[in-house]
């Protein structure tokens, strides 16, 4: 595996050179034997060692890396990588990718944390983004979990240490552009601007351009989010990459019942990052971004640029429910989607409840599908007027997942790993690999219990 070093070479302003802090007893827990060979990595000592923060790979500059970001609204410049390290960029295909390690010790960044991650919330990071890739929806990927032989001390008490390691097209955030704007440092920001566009747009040379081209991306990734019930939990703007990938998964949850007000973070208070918010606060944090890029122009330019961009994010509420659309038609397996279909379909879902998944993985197994609903005279009704359309069951097939990350087994399987049992998070997360495949046992299928269902939260796990 060669490493290089092209962020941390390019924008030294916005890295501070730091080692992981080694750990007493690194074992495997996770090792995603797949991605690993795609980079040159096997399960050897000598990867056990250098993901465990104890050795450092050949051509490896560790760093952490700056950023600021709005955190639930609220300005924080002073944010940067608490208790992760970017250890370099690897090769996967023709693309390099970003190889970083979270809960690896205390860097500059970590404002009297511990720099450590519990077992848990790495477990569930390895979960969630493995189970996005197989969904098709863009996203960081988990390369393995080492469990460190330390105990950290949480709200609840200690709970065994684990260090994450992920790859990522990148850890550019729009925080990291807030970070710059916010110390007027103008030619860092630009510096930035160009490795950004070089890295991911590479046909990119205006600023608004590139508003323009991560405004279509996270209005894309929010729609695929949204139609399979995904709810991140913390869209804060240092969680929204500007490669178009999901990141950071600590609070998030997959909807069971359909409810467009759900919230599962038990830090979301006020209800913020709710499912039905997601599209709205992906525009807010790219408004965020496009005060920073603004700043780019003369002065001269910038009220010109202001309307501009206005009109880049007015296009995003444009592409985010086209692709929405779509989506949902494809669900439906229609060639074309009324909206009255759509709209009565979801008040229909919202008013009785149903089950978010299975609702639309049942729509061919009528038997099965009116039992999802308390009211079924009201769902026939409607799954009259649908089939009139003619729809193709072989499309909404292809589109709708027999198995999701359900809540109830993700707390299982985390609690059972923290008991020293992986085999349920190891059965967990096959069938999670392959979302799109009916399943032997309807474990993995079924709905959680509504007792559960109505107590259940989700935390940060910093």
């Amino acid at each position: 595996m060669n490493l290089t070093q092209q962020y941390a070479d390019t924008l030294p302003e916005l890295v501070s050179p730091c080692l992981p802090t080694p750990v007493t007893q690194p074992n495997w827990i996770y090792f995603n034997d797949a991605l690993a060979g795609q980079i040159g990595l096997s399960r050897d000592n000598v990867s056990l060692q250098a993901l465990a923060g104890n050795a450092v790979f050949p051509d490896s500059q560790s760093v952490a890396q700056a950023y600021s970001g709005h955190q639930f609204g609220q300005f924080n410049p002073n944010l940067g990588d608490g208790r992760a390290h970017l250890l370099g960029e690897v090769q996967i295909g023709k693309q390099i990718a970003d190889l970083a390690l979270k809960g690896s010790g205390r860097t500059p960044y970590s404002r009297g944390g511990d720099g450590r991650a519990a077992l848990g919330p790495m477990l569930r990071e390895a979960l969630i983004s493995e189970h996005l890739h197989a969904l098709g929806i863009p996203s960081t990927r988990s390369l393995a979990v080492v469990g460190t032989g330390e105990s950290v001390y949480r709200q609840f008490g200690p709970e065994s240490g684990a260090i994450l390691a992920r790859i990522a097209s990148s850890h550019i955030r729009v925080g990291t552009f807030e970070h710059c704007a916010a110390r007027g440092q103008i030619d860092t920001l630009k510096a930035l601007f160009e490795y950004t566009c070089q890295r991911h747009y590479s046909d990119t040379k205006d600023p608004m351009d590139l508003l323009r081209q991560v405004s279509l991306r996270q209005a894309e990734l929010i729609a695929q989010w949204m139609s399979v019930g995904f709810i991140h939990g913390v869209m804060n703007t240092d969680n929204m990459t500007l490669s178009g990938e999901s990141i950071d998964f600590g609070p998030c949850a997959f909807m069971d019942g359909y409810n467009s007000a759900q919230v599962y973070s038990s830090i979301d208070q006020q209800g913020r990052y709710a499912y039905q918010n997601q599209p709205g606060i992906g525009q807010w944090n790219l408004t965020r971004l496009a005060e920073c890029l603004i700043t780019l122009y003369p002065n001269g330019e910038r009220d010109e640029r202001v309307e501009q961009a206005k009109s880049v994010l007015a296009e995003y509420e444009i592409d985010y429910q086209s692709t929405y659309n779509e989506r949902m038609r494809q669900k439906l397996g229609l060639a074309e989607l009324p909206d009255a279909i759509l709209a009565d379909w979801l008040a229909l879902l919202s008013e009785q409840q149903a089950d978010w998944t299975l609702a639309h993985t049942m729509l061919f197994e009528p038997d099965d599908w009116i039992e999802l609903f308390a009211k079924p005279e009201q769902a026939q009704a409607w799954r009259e007027s649908w089939l009139a359309l003619n729809p193709d069951p072989d499309l909404a097939r292809q589109h709708n997942p027999w198995v999701i990350a359900r809540n109830h087994l993700v707390d299982h399987a985390l609690r059972m790993a923290e008991d020293g049992d992986v085999e349920p998070f190891t059965r967990l997360l096959d069938h999670l690999k392959t979302p799109f495949d009916k399943p032997e046992s309807e474990e993995w299928i079924r709905p959680a219990s509504a007792g559960f269902a109505a107590t259940f939260r989700t935390f940060c796990g910093t």
